[in-house]
Parts: structure tokens; C-alpha cells; sequence
């Protein structure tokens, strides 16, 4: 655990992810609230000692333990470095083959400071790890571990600030539709409410979120993407009410930008793919993906996408 990190955050992790019992009582009871790296990888290798020898079943907890440990760090970039010079490599185990699908949002805190915070994907080679990460100043990262029953699947992306007190967050627990998060700790999700499902034939196989909710006045827009036959994925829209998100108040029944003849060919073929847009003006700019071989964008009029909706 990074320099700052918290035991009681830890305690609460462990128990969220099942791993709270004897064994990781021991290995936390002499850490301070906050503690670093090499002290927790010295608590664990102390509890480990202390086992009966091939006591595997703890041997494994142990493993998980520090898996969960090295998930969560920090990094810092030179003041006077550029900003194209700051690059976010795969650090952890569960990030061995992959950070993926990184969808950044300016969060407003409560006291009207602003951070940027994002979640993403890590990736071993064998399973998806819903992750977030912070910063105020992109020098300074804080990696995050996400927690609770909600964090299942990809595509979580978080309203840009609190909603009726709570935090809020778009995601996807089975695979097709779209739910809502509320949740009192950025870290740890459990509640979540089916918002939108799929109607139209190029979302049939799946629908998901292309980032975190643009506020607007008629609305929460958020940009989706939606796959449809011979798994084309196209980016289309739909509008959720500013009070309650829970409300969908419109939505587009065509996509907005699906794969033109040039888009098609490349590594993941056929794909149109966003991780987030921003309103400048009354003008939308959505930058894409083209089939994970090269990026472009679109502009949009916010108005005419609006009137568009259904």
C-alpha cells in the first residue's frame, strides 16, 4: 500500500473481497493507519513465518493480500516534465497485459476544488479488474482498487459530481445493459438500478457507456455504444435526468457515428469506440477509436443531438 494509505481502508477492502479472518488480522495488527509499500509486504512475510508449514489455504491468502496491496500505488512525474512524457505503464501483476478503456472525468468535490478522476481496466491475460485512479495536477497518480458487489464488469464511468449527496456511476454488471451506481465512498459500490436496456437492432448484443454523463440542461447526456449484428459497434446517446439518473428522459434511435468504410479494417475490426467527450460551447467533441488502430473525432451540435432524442 502506497505512502498514505489507510488501514481501516484496507481492513474494509479485505472484508469486501472475503479475505478478513484470522490470518489478516495478524498481518495488519502492527501496521500504523498508514504505513507503505515494504511495510505491509514485511507484516505479511511476519504472519506467513508464524504458519504451520504447507498451511496452504492462508498461503494463498497471503498471496491475495499483497496482490491487493500492489494494486494500490502511486506515481509522480517531474514538475517540469511535458505532459506527452507522462506515460502510465502497467506496474501491478493484475495489470500485466493491460490499463484499458481509462474514462477520465473532471469531479467536482464539495468544497468546489476540482480532480480528475478516472476508472479503467486491468488486465492479466485471464481476468478484467475494474481499477480507478485520481489526480489533481497530472504529476501526481493515486491508483485505487475498486470494491464492492458492482464492481463486476467494464465500463464503469462516473458522474462528474455528487447527485443528492451521493456519488454516482454509470456501469455494467451483466454484459448488455446499463445501470446506475450511488454510492458514499468513491471506492467501494454495492447499490446499482437498471436504467437502460437494448431496443434497437445495432444495440441488441450489447450496450455500454462511451464515458462519463455530460450535464446539461435537459439532461445528463451520456454518449453509449452499442454492438449489433456481425458485431459492428456503433456510438449512439441517450439523456438521463439531472435530479435522478435513474430516469431515462430520451434517447437516439439511430447511432450518432457508426464505422465508415475506412474505419472498419484493423485490429479489433468493424469498431467505433469512445472512453469520453466534453461540451465546448454548444459544440460536442467526441474523440473515437477506429478499430484499435488509429484515433480520430467527431464534432457535434449538442441542440441538434438533443432534438434528436425520443
Amino acid at each position: 500500500m502506497n505512502d498514505g494509505g489507510q488501514r481501516r481502508l484496507l481492513a474494509r477492502k479485505l472484508d469486501e473481497l472475503g479475505l478478513a479472518g484470522e490470518f489478516s488480522r495478524r498481518a495488519l495488527k502492527d501496521l500504523g493507519d498508514t504505513f507503505t509499500l515494504d511495510e505491509i509486504l514485511a507484516a505479511v512475510g511476519t504472519a506467513i513465518k508464524q504458519l504451520p508449514a504447507g498451511d496452504q489455504d492462508n498461503e494463498t491468502l497471503a498471496r491475495k493480500i499483497l496482490a491487493l496491496a500492489q494494486s494500490n500505488y502511486e506515481v509522480q512525474f517531474a514538475p517540469g516534465s511535458r505532459l506527452s512524457e507522462r506515460v502510465l505503464f502497467p506496474m501491478t501483476p493484475s495489470q500485466s497485459n493491460g490499463i484499458e478503456d481509462a474514462r477520465f472525468v473532471r469531479f467536482t468535490n464539495d468544497d468546489g476544488t476540482h480532480s480528475y478522476c478516472a476508472t479503467y481496466t486491468a488486465y492479466d491475460g485471464k481476468l478484467i479488474l475494474p481499477q480507478f485512479l485520481e489526480t489533481a495536477d497530472f504529476l501526481h497518480f493515486k491508483f485505487i482498487t475498486l470494491n464492492g458487489s458492482a464492481v463486476q464488469n467494464k465500463g464503469m464511468a462516473l458522474f462528474p459530481r455528487k447527485i443528492n449527496g451521493h456519488y454516482a456511476m454509470l456501469g455494467r454488471q451483466d454484459q448488455e445493459n446499463v445501470y446506475v451506481m450511488f454510492s458514499d465512498h468513491l471506492h467501494f459500490w454495492n447499490a446499482t438500478q437498471l436504467v437502460l436496456e437494448p431496443r434497437f437492432p445495432w444495440e441488441f448484443v450489447q450496450l455500454g457507456n462511451c464515458g462519463s454523463p455530460i450535464e446539461t440542461e435537459a439532461g445528463w447526456l451520456v454518449f453509449s455504444h452499442g454492438v449489433g449484428p456481425m458485431r459492428k459497434y456503433c456510438i449512439g446517446a441517450f439523456l438521463l435526468d439531472r435530479d435522478d439518473p435513474t430516469r431515462v428522459r430520451g434517447r437516439l434511435r439511430e447511432p450518432l457515428i457508426k464505422p465508415n468504410e475506412n474505419e472498419r479494417e484493423g485490429y479489433v475490426p468493424n469498431v467505433v469506440y469512445s472512453c469520453g467527450s466534453l461540451l465546448h460551447g454548444r459544440r460536442l467533441v467526441v474523440p473515437y477509436a477506429m478499430s484499435d488502430y488509429a484515433t480520430t473525432f467527431a464534432t457535434l451540435s449538442l441542440d441538434e443531438v438533443l432534438a434528436a432524442m425520443e
